[in-house]
């Protein structure tokens, strides 16, 4: 038996549901950036995971399963690998453990989906059909509490009979694995009908592993408090939530939601920062949209074509470092990297880029780390005539999005004086304290 080497805490949490064609790369960062704790990915079929090839993307720093046809079938990232939750859609216990084991090095968990009751999933014996057959469901999670070196969960839906629901609870969770998600109704009902609290209360109050509550968005979760409220309500452990989060990933926010636009726009950017395909953008910005969707805006979005006419609806926010990262796509470069020191007298920042192992970096200090960052790639893009997002300038690799000038984009006071655009160069870093130790390398 192979021991989990890492294991996520599944106690007191706010998780993101797996959704499918929702859960992709952008709206996992998005959720983690608004609080969420835990986000699992969109239900990944096995037999199509098996035919992936694992590679590492150097130019967007990502994991990416490829699969024959070169389509991206799953991509990941290092900002997320302790906390996102591989969801697979299996039927089989064999094909189950080698997809968790082409994963476990870049997940942080690994779960089975035995609730989903659309047909694509339950005609191959997946999803919600397992739920009929106890044997396969003790066979496939056993194998893979076994095998592979990540906690497993599965995520189910509650039987006509709760005394049925409370014998396969228990029977799972002698499998071995680290929590059970419950979603509140039975595989003949939709978000219409009413989740039962009961149910998912009795199911925590029958296991010792953790329980995750699931099924609240329709009646229950409107805001984030709404979520604890639903937690009290099943006596989870822990709440997952779906569409809520799918139509305004800022749920998880303590300080309430964030506008939709600020929302869809720091969405966009994740899109374009980690190059996902339009159709899944278009899709992700018209569940958040809903009924906004006839509005001019919406009209333009669901009509688009293209990624270049997502954006022509929804003008991704350009900064230079995003001018940087796409011209450092385009010439096949490693991702830009950043270093940042802070000064002790003044808590300023400066910073540092690489590219192609060159090291750029400004004569001015910052107020944050992101607006130092920001100003080394101007000191980057300038040394290379490259455009850096001013107004009027035109950024191929961007499909020409214009935005507002660095400096009002940028904002806050610098300390010390603003240099020309010939006084930005690169130079030795500033120290950080009196040794030498705390020097940075020169550029």
């Amino acid at each position: 038996m192979i021991g989990n080497s890492l294991s996520l805490c599944y106690h007191n949490k706010l998780i993101l549901a797996p959704m499918v064609r929702v859960g992709t790369l952008p709206m996992r960062l998005l959720a983690l950036d608004y609080g969420a704790d835990i986000v699992y990915c969109e239900e990944l079929i096995d037999l199509k995971m098996l035919q992936c090839k694992r590679v590492v993307n150097e130019v967007l720093s990502t994991v990416d399963f490829v699969a024959p046809d070169d389509r991206v079938v799953f991509r990941t990232c290092e900002r997320e690998r302790n906390r996102v939750v591989f969801q697979m859609g299996t039927s089989d216990a064999e094909r189950a453990l080698a997809v968790a084991r082409l994963v476990e090095n870049d997940v942080a968990g690994i779960d089975v989906n035995m609730g989903c009751p659309k047909e694509y999933s339950t005609k191959g014996g997946m999803g919600a059909a397992l739920l009929s057959d106890p044997d396969k469901i003790e066979k496939i999670l056993s194998t893979l509490v076994k095998g592979t070196h990540r906690p497993v969960t599965c995520k189910i839906r509650i039987l006509p009979s709760l005394e049925d629901t409370l014998k396969l609870v228990k029977r799972i969770e002698r499998t071995g694995i680290s929590a059970i998600a419950v979603h509140g109704r039975n595989r003949e009902e939709r978000p219409q009908h009413p989740v039962s609290c009961e149910a998912i209360r009795a199911i925590a109050e029958t296991l010792s592993i953790p329980v995750i509550a699931n099924g609240g968005s329709h009646d229950h979760i409107q805001k984030y408090l709404d979520i604890e409220d639903f937690r009290q309500a099943t006596a989870a452990s822990s709440v997952m939530v779906a569409r809520a989060a799918m139509w305004n990933p800022s749920i998880f926010l303590q300080d309430g939601l964030r506008p939709l636009e600020d929302v869809m726009q720091k969405y966009i950017q994740y899109a374009v920062q980690y190059d996902n395909r339009y159709t899944n953008t278009k899709y992700c910005l018209c569940q958040m949209l809903r009924e906004q969707l006839e509005s001019p805006q919406g009209r333009l979005l669901h009509a688009a074509q293209s990624s270049q006419e997502i954006w022509r609806a929804y003008p991704p926010q350009i900064t230079p470092k995003m001018c940087l990262l796409e011209w450092c796509r385009r010439e096949k470069l490693p991702q830009p990297v950043y270093e940042t020191v802070q000064r002790p007298i003044d808590r300023m920042f400066c910073s540092v880029v690489i590219v192609a192992e060159q090291r750029y970096q400004s004569t001015l200090w910052d107020k944050s780390k992101k607006l130092a960052e920001q100003t080394a790639a101007i000191v980057c893009l300038r040394s290379q005539g490259l455009p850096e997002g001013r107004l009027g300038e035109e950024n191929p690799s961007l499909n020409k999005r214009k935005r507002e000038a660095p400096d009002q984009d940028l904002g806050g006071p610098r300390i010390q004086e603003p240099a020309l655009p010939g006084e930005i160069c690169k130079k030795p870093f500033v120290t950080l304290g009196s040794t030498e130790d705390n020097l940075l390398e020169g550029c």
